[in-house]
């Protein structure tokens, strides 16, 4: 079969795929946090026989999306005003206690629960470094650049801000809150500023977004028509040239 017919399949997949996260990254530009994904290829084939593999080396050479890697590039800091809203700066996450174990976002549009508690805007305690919840008693609130929690002039706790080991790959879960693998182990962030009465926007631009949209689409396009002119090509081959053979 004509290489060809594989580079455009192979193509159509990895357009079509590709597609799919440049519309979920446009639908939450607007979302606090959110870190837009980017797609990663790979070869059709893989393992130490790939080459040896009946198909050919051709095929191999063409690539297929090999899924979608979290962008940590930072998103811009949105002052509220908002004492209890919190951004960061370089790299890092902030902890907090999910029904289902404990989550990691930028999103740090807090408040104080009736009962005192720093929780999320789905009312999930936010935690310490040491992954403990953080309690906030009466009075006017100060946060320091290291996250450090002042009330009425007393530190009274520290917002866990943490990373991970270099390429760890942390799965989404909803559009702004992400899990850690399993046996990866967080630890505090060294190189992270925390801004009070800001939030971080999403680290995808509306505009680039809706290009990327657009562009994805037509590639996409593309590769159909190359595929239904092989496919033409293939079947006039059959009916025509096989019979006179």
């Amino acid at each position: 079969m004509d290489s060809g017919y594989y580079a455009a399949m192979t193509g159509l997949v990895a357009r079509t795929q590709a597609l799919d996260t440049a519309a979920a990254n446009l639908a939450n530009a607007q979302t606090p946090g959110y870190r837009a994904e980017r797609e990663f290829f790979r070869s059709v084939l893989l393992g130490p026989d790939a080459l040896d593999s009946q198909l050919g080396e051709t095929v191999n050479n063409y690539g297929l999306l090999g899924g979608d890697r979290l962008s940590m590039a930072q998103g811009a800091l949105e002052q509220t005003g908002d004492p209890l809203d919190m951004a960061i700066e370089g790299q890092g996450f902030f902890m907090f206690q999910a029904p289902n174990g404990v989550r990691y976002t930028r999103d740090g549009s807090f408040h104080r629960a009736q009962d005192g508690r720093l929780v999320t805007q789905a009312g999930e305690p936010v935690l310490t470094a040491a992954g403990q919840p953080i309690l906030l008693p009466p009075g006017e609130v100060s946060v320091g650049s290291d996250g450090s929690i002042s009330v009425a002039g007393g530190v009274v706790a520290a917002v866990g801000v943490v990373t991970f080991p270099a390429g760890t790959e942390l799965t989404p879960e909803g559009a702004n809150r992400y899990i850690a693998p399993q046996g990866v182990t967080a630890v505090p962030a060294k190189d992270a500023s925390v801004h009070q009465g800001a939030v971080e926007a999403a680290n995808q631009d509306v505009v680039q977004g809706s290009l990327d949209l657009v562009m994805m689409q037509r590639q996409a396009e593309m590769m159909q028509r190359a595929l239904t002119v092989f496919h033409t090509e293939f079947n006039k081959f059959a009916t025509e040239d096989l019979p006179k053979v």
